[in-house]
């Protein structure tokens, strides 16, 4: 089965809530990620201004055409 973001909703503080396509719903908290992230392309999302300007785009959650994104299946399992 293939598994597709169907909505995202941020919910401050490096929070979003999944819903995906078979209905279940994740929050996923990105703030550790961010947070131990080495490379500067990825921490100047710890602004929050740039990190809540995402987008969803062929069932993906994307930022910057896809300077950041994650794996659909992770996100799914509510990890990162």
């Amino acid at each position: 089965m293939e598994i597709d973001i169907q909505n995202a909703e941020y919910l401050g503080a490096y929070k979003i809530k999944f819903r995906f396509s078979d209905g279940t719903e994740n929050l996923v908290n990105f703030e550790p990620f961010l947070s131990n992230a080495k490379n500067p392309m990825t921490r100047k999302y710890l602004d929050e201004r740039e990190f809540g300007n995402f987008e969803l785009k062929f069932g993906d959650i994307i930022w910057n055409d896809y300077e950041l994104c994650f794996p659909v299946w992770d996100l799914y399992q509510g990890r990162i």
